[in-house]
């Protein structure tokens, strides 16, 4: 039976993919094989020895703490993607409402009740809406910053709008690339982007390389009607950089999920609470993503969307699973298979791939090891952790 702590809320429909035959949830257990949570800020000290993997029911991971999990051989799970949708809707949501006079129009609206009949407000309405008129998205030009799973989505969708679509991200994978739309036009400069687009989207992950990256000199390259939208990260966007462009006339207008003192109250900003992947739909994908990945992890030891660790997916085909973590350093794959080879266990399949720091090994053998092969494999200078599955 795994034992799984849950922090936060998590979907219904999420933890229905971890069988209760076989997996206990609880909400305090001091003896947990994994950890699925949300916005939880975890500590170091809610990671108790026993814990093999923590999952993320989102995108960020900023809440947990990696560099203490990949130094335990913990794998940090999370569900890229998974959200797409609702934050490309939450764009489009922006977009239309930094173009059209539709929240002045509704609050226009709503502060003329019970001062006229409806055949007078009729006539008052029909002559004031020029002062609401706005323009249209199509023939416009949107630029996406960051191209991953949401950035391609949000760049196909501004496209069936009859917009033109300009891209930059310098990390661009080969599988987000297969994703991005052949219409969309790379550029070669976040620079380039911000001075040809009259909306720009941000979709960057917090990096040591990304805190701040719009700044002073960044905005500098937009113009008066450019429309700036981050739904991606709070910390990626220099605030008091924005206010200074808003008022130099260097940008004109924020629109964001994550307000600002500095921001608030502003005519040229629209801002709402952090509601980007915000719907009932975003959560249980979520969930559900990082509930197969994390089950997937715990009984056969795959890893798929980890942060920290490499992917490294292998069949089971009969006999015993062996998994180890250890230090990305030379030998200790020969060490490994020496022990078995010296306990005369045939290895079956073996997939052994790095990440950084990091080395992560998948081996099916013929015979079921030893609690002394086991020690002494867990003896092997570098190895982090081994488990038997």
């Amino acid at each position: 039976m795994f034992k799984v702590r849950t922090y936060n809320q998590i979907s219904k429909k999420g933890l229905e993919r971890l069988p209760v035959d076989s997996y206990s949830l609880q909400d305090d257990c001091d003896q947990a094989d994994a950890i699925l949570l949300r916005s939880y800020k975890m500590q170091e000290k809610d990671i108790s020895p026993t814990v093999r993997a923590i999952a993320r029911a989102g995108a960020g991971v900023n809440n947990i703490p990696l560099d203490v999990c990949t130094t335990k051989g913990i794998p940090v799970f999370n569900a890229p993607g998974a959200n797409a949708n609702a934050v490309k809707e939450l764009v489009l949501a922006g977009m239309l409402l930094s173009s059209r006079g539709i929240l002045s129009g509704i609050d226009y609206v709503n502060s003329l009740q019970g001062q006229y009949s409806d055949a007078e407000l009729s006539t008052l309405l029909e002559a004031e809406k020029k002062r609401f008129k706005g323009g249209e998205l199509a023939g416009r030009t949107l630029g996406v910053v960051g191209l991953g799973a949401i950035g391609s989505r949000i760049a196909d969708m501004a496209l069936s709008l009859g917009m033109k679509v300009l891209g930059y991200d310098p990390a661009l994978s080969v599988e987000a690339a297969w994703r991005l739309p052949s219409s969309v036009e790379r550029m070669d400069s976040m620079a380039a982007v911000m001075s040809h687009a009259d909306f720009i989207t941000l979709h960057l992950p917090v990096l040591e390389s990304t805190i701040n990256i719009i700044n002073s000199d960044i905005l500098a390259s937009c113009n008066a009607s450019t429309v700036l939208l981050n739904f991606s990260r709070e910390q990626i966007v220099d605030t008091s950089a924005i206010v200074e462009s808003l008022e130099s006339g260097n940008l004109g207008k924020y629109i964001s999920d994550f307000p600002s003192s500095k921001l608030m109250g502003r005519k040229d900003c629209i801002l709402m609470p952090h509601i980007g992947a915000s719907t009932d739909e975003a959560e249980d994908n979520c969930a559900v993503m990082v509930a197969e990945q994390l089950r997937d992890f715990l009984e056969n030891g795959n890893i798929t969307n980890a942060v920290n660790f490499p992917s490294l997916k292998m069949f089971r085909d009969g006999g015993f699973r062996l998994t180890l973590t250890n230090d990305n350093v030379p030998k200790i794959l020969g060490n490994i298979t020496t022990i078995l080879a010296d306990a005369n266990i045939n290895v079956i399949d073996l997939l052994n791939k790095s990440r950084g720091e990091i080395a992560y090994n998948i081996i099916d053998v013929t015979e079921r090891p030893s609690a002394e092969v086991l020690a002494s494999l867990s003896a092997i200078e570098g190895v982090i952790n081994v488990r038997l599955l």
